[in-house]
């Protein structure tokens, strides 16, 4: 979408509001007789542009575009849901999206059940009685489960439930959950989309009835629409994400194999390593292993402690210790401590959260230089 300049980089529509040449014609445009934008928390030229590109990447029909990916995530779920719905989830999710189905949509009068992402009869008998919507995320944060799109697709559908996955990890590069069965997909668009640490943003995805009649009247009456800028720095992110993405996942396989070969570490998950637990499943869904790892680390005596992880993390120089991921510089956090803070030890421990656990997201640098890094902080962390 050009202006009259005929710009080649796309423009940017700061603005909030926009005049009309009549009063018959602002009367016709809110009637919804006369095409146009009325206001930028409904709609904006450059959040426009972005949807539009995302719809295409992803297969999909329209997209709504959000001030961030717990934005999209609470759009999807609440502009759905109502007292007396029921919402089957994985245990396995981001803390803040634990948070809304745990502490929020109960209080709401939501019969939420969470069940083991993995375990396909868990989802059969969570979903026999019916349900309002599944949500997912595959590959899950921070222990990279992944979980069978299809087969609980074809579950939920059966029970009349719509299926939303959280798609951040593995990217729209690497995985279509809609060619699976998925019904809704979105975005923290402030991670891989965006590449490059600068700004917050999110999007759903699914078909033009679902984004127009069901997420389209939520995000006009409560409001978290995305930031004409931050639009535009997300088509920016869009023009390299392929590239990225590949490149990044390159690296990261080098990365996963020096850390599970050396003997300084416990378990490391990576999806396209054949021991992960899900492998089959994950190369079944996926084209590659993505950028993200997780991995323990161990103490003298072979068990994985907080002290050891800090040790690590604080002997890094060139990776960096933030909680953000998806970004062109790599970031390793302590999910502990910091996205799953939250949660009780003994939900961690279900979920596989230990001590030692820490999450790595592989970017651009180059992956001997990350090798070196790593080995010279393992180096220094022995006892």
């Amino acid at each position: 979408m050009r202006s009259g300049f005929g710009e080649t980089s796309e423009a940017i529509f700061m603005t909030s509001g926009y005049v009309y040449d009549t009063a018959e014609a602002a009367e016709a445009r809110f009637k919804g007789e006369e095409e146009g934008f009325i206001y930028s928390r409904y709609a904006n030229p450059t959040v426009a542009m972005f949807e539009q590109r995302m719809a295409l990447l992803e297969g999909a029909e329209a997209a709504a575009a959000t001030a961030s990916g717990m934005a999209a995530i609470n759009a999807a779920l609440l502009s759905q849901v109502a007292g007396g719905d029921r919402v089957v989830a994985s245990r396995a999710l981001f803390g803040s999206s634990l948070y809304i189905l745990e502490d929020m949509l109960p209080g709401f009068g939501v019969d939420v059940t969470i069940v083991d992402g993995t375990d396909i009869d868990q989802w059969r008998t969570a979903l026999a009685p019916g349900a309002k919507c599944v949500l997912m995320e595959t590959p899950a944060n921070p222990t990279l489960e992944v979980i069978d799109i299809a087969a609980v697709s074809e579950l939920a559908h059966m029970a009349g439930a719509k299926v939303i996955v959280d798609n951040a990890f593995a990217t729209p590069v690497l995985q279509h959950p809609l060619e699976l069965g998925a019904d809704i997909v979105m975005y923290s668009a402030t991670k891989h989309i965006d590449g490059h640490g600068r700004c917050m943003g999110g999007v759903v995805l699914g078909t033009e009835e679902f984004i127009t009649e069901t997420i389209g009247p939520f995000m006009k009456h409560t409001g978290p629409s995305l930031s004409p800028f931050n639009a535009w720095v997300m088509l920016k992110g869009l023009e390299s994400l392929d590239l990225r993405v590949h490149k990044q996942t390159e690296n990261a396989a080098k990365v996963a194999r020096f850390l599970a070969d050396h003997g300084q570490t416990g378990q490391v998950l990576y999806p396209s390593h054949a021991d992960h637990p899900q492998h089959e499943i994950a190369m079944k869904q996926m084209s590659e292993g993505g950028n993200m790892i997780a991995f323990e680390l161990l103490d003298s005596a072979g068990k994985q402690t907080k002290e050891a992880a800090f040790a690590f993390l604080n002997a890094l120089n060139l990776v960096d210790i933030s909680n953000n991921l998806g970004d062109s510089k790599s970031l390793i956090t302590h999910p502990e401590t910091t996205t799953h803070q939250r949660l009780t030890p003994e939900a961690r421990e279900v979920l596989g959260i230990g001590s030692g656990l820490v999450r790595l997201s592989v970017g651009l640098e180059d992956p001997d230089d990350l090798i070196e890094d790593m080995g010279a902080a393992l180096e220094q962390t022995k006892d």
